[in-house]
């Protein structure tokens, strides 16, 4: 079991490092968002909805000293928050999102970043997807790819100042 369960994640790791130059331009325009007074707002379903919180600590707690906490809120499970909460420059990332659910962000101008696992999700700018059937794969994929954003976002930052 284990053989199968490590083809699984090569097999997802190397999706991934096929698809760094999305992860790499889903940071380059959050960093933007974030130069113009943008702020993050994350949601997830259903289990999907801790992910969306640890990805919001991410960003307004930065445990590398000297890079700054930059401003995100978690809206847990309720995408319906997006177009009360949300403003133009702010950024919209779902984790797992349902359809539809990122209609309303993109709708207000907002930035849309979609982590997914197969799903499509025509509605974000930015689809970064796991491209894995096993829920736990396509898990440990996001937590490395919201990590992925945060490092590259803080680097487009230095970059820029």
């Amino acid at each position: 079991m284990s053989q199968v369960l490590d083809r699984v994640r090569d097999a997802a790791g190397m999706a991934l490092v096929a698809d760094v130059g999305a992860v790499i331009a889903a940071a380059s325009d959050m960093s933007g968002r974030f130069r113009s007074g943008g702020r993050l707002l994350a949601f997830g379903r259903a289990e999907a909805a801790a992910d969306a919180a640890h990805v919001a600590v991410e960003f307004t707690h930065p445990v590398i000293v000297g890079k700054r906490a930059l401003p995100a809120l978690c809206l847990g499970a309720d995408p319906s928050l997006l177009p009360v909460l949300g403003r133009p420059q702010d950024i919209a990332v779902g984790v797992r999102p349902a359809a539809g659910d990122l209609a309303a962000a993109r709708a207000l101008g907002m930035l849309t970043v979609a982590l997914t696992a197969n799903e499509e999700c025509r509605e974000a700018d930015h689809v970064l997807s796991a491209r894995s059937e096993d829920p736990l794969v396509a898990r440990e994929i996001h937590i490395t790819v919201y990590h992925l954003l945060w490092e590259l976002v803080h680097v487009f930052q230095e970059a820029a100042a």
